[in-house]
This record gives structure tokens, C-alpha cells and sequence, in this order.
């Protein structure tokens, strides 16, 4: 109930407004049955845009961070995301991964549709990462086709960091579903799980023209964080020069 309030009422009616949304290849999602839809992740305005076009209902596995935000800002966030029905998910890793596949697996056997972000986190540049193979993990043991999606433009009107989206135009796309009943229970094999999630980002690179990097984007995030830690650590003034400057 919330759910439909939400996109036909409350929410969607301002996001078809603000983001005008073009949509290409709506035929691609199906009617009916459980479907994995893997997109890339360009801003926290995908959350909430891609669902509002879809005629069925969705449900993403987001990071558990959006549920245990500070302050006012960070109690609605966790009152939307829980209002939709969307899964908190820790990405640390080990236990923590398990229990996300199996959180998936659980809306696929309800013959529902799963949105997923193979990447795992938002792209901080704009290119798009190598992908996790939980996705793979989870087309496999529940033998479901996987839908590639791209969104497109949402960085350039709300990239990480701004609160606020800026109006403007957004595109859809979703390609064909990607079969891959042929590696049916191989979902252990590591290299058959690496094949299928590559040929994923491979789809959603082709729909996005986004450059591609063969690595975690969690990986280079953190890097990047690091060298401009660095950076500013070596530009900050020495001990003395700076209790001058506070003196001048």
C-alpha cells in the first residue's frame, strides 16, 4: 500500500516532472515471474527512478547504511527504504554476503523482481566498475534471467556529494535478458561465477557507453580517499608556520 502511495502519488508524479525519464527497451522486463534487474550505480537518485518507471514493483538490496543514518536526514531515508520494502544488506563481506544472496533469493522465490548494483557502491567518477558475483551467485541457484539496465545522465544532475538533484533529462535503458540456464549448478565454480557477472557489465557498459575499469570500485574509492588525505596533508602548513599565520 505504501509502496503504490508512494510512486503513483507522492513520489513519482515529481520524478517524471524533475527527471523527465526516457525509457528504452521497457518490452525487456517481464510481465510476470521472478527476473534479476543489475544496473549500474551513478547516483542515490537511481533508487528511486528507475522504480517509478517500472510497472511492477522491485525490490533492491540496499546498503545497510541508508537504514542507520544520523539525524533527521538519515531517519527518512531509513523510513523510505523501509516503507518500499527494500532489504539492508552489509557489505563487509563473508557472513555478511551470504546473508544478502539469501535475502535475494528469497524475493525470487516469491516470483517477484530483484534489483541489484553488481558494483556495489555508487561510482564516485562516473565509470563504471568491475562487478561483484553475487549476482551471478544468485541468477544460478535460482535460475532466473538476469536484465541489464543503464541509467544514464543521473551523475551529471545529482553526482555523490550533492543533496539536491539539478532538473534535467534521464534515460532508461533495459536490454534483453541475459539467459544462463547452461551453467545451471555450477553457481560454485568460481571462474564460471567471474564469466557470467562480466558478461553482465559488459551488457550494462554497452547500454551506458560508460568507460569500464577492471576493479572494485570500493578499491579505487578508497584509494582515491587516501591520496587526497595525503595531499592535504603534505600542502598543510608545518607547526610553526601555521602558528604564525593564526597569530598574523
Amino acid at each position: 500500500m505504501i509502496y503504490r502511495l508512494l510512486k503513483y502519488v507522492v513520489l513519482g508524479p515529481w520524478l517524471r516532472l524533475f527527471f523527465r525519464p526516457r525509457i528504452e527497451g521497457m518490452e525487456n522486463i517481464p510481465e510476470s515471474g521472478a527476473a534479476i534487474v543489475a544496473g549500474n550505480h551513478l547516483s542515490f537518485s537511481d533508487h528511486f527512478v528507475m522504480p517509478a518507471v517500472l510497472p511492477r514493483r522491485i525490490t533492491f538490496l540496499a546498503k545497510a547504511e541508508y537504514f542507520t543514518g544520523p539525524g533527521l536526514k538519515g531517519r527518512l531515508t531509513a523510513a523510505f527504504f523501509r516503507s518500499v520494502g527494500q532489504i539492508p544488506v552489509d557489505r563487509s563481506g563473508g557472513k555478511a554476503s551470504q546473508s544478502a544472496i539469501t535475502a535475494g533469493l528469497g524475493v525470487l522465490a516469491r516470483g517477484e523482481l530483484l534489483g541489484i548494483y553488481p558494483e556495489g557502491t555508487r561510482s564516485h567518477d562516473g565509470r563504471l566498475y568491475r562487478g561483484r558475483t553475487g549476482v551471478a551467485v544468485m541468477a544460478l541457484r535460482a535460475n532466473v534471467p538476469v536484465i541489464p539496465c543503464a541509467m544514464v545522465g543521473t551523475f551529471e544532475l545529482q553526482p555523490p556529494g550533492r543533496v539536491l538533484p539539478r532538473l534535467g533529462r534521464v534515460t532508461i535503458r533495459f536490454g534483453r535478458p541475459l539467459d544462463f540456464s547452461r551453467f545451471a549448478g555450477m553457481d560454485e565454480d568460481r571462474t564460471v561465477l567471474r564469466s557470467v557477472t562480466d558478461q553482465v557489465m559488459y551488457e550494462v557498459m554497452r547500454l551506458s557507453g560508460q568507460e569500464y575499469v577492471d576493479r572494485y570500485a570500493g578499491e579505487v574509492k578508497a584509494e582515491a580517499k587516501a591520496e587526497a588525505k595525503a595531499e592535504a596533508q603534505a600542502n598543510a602548513p608545518s607547526g610553526v608556520t601555521a602558528r604564525l599565520r593564526r597569530r598574523s
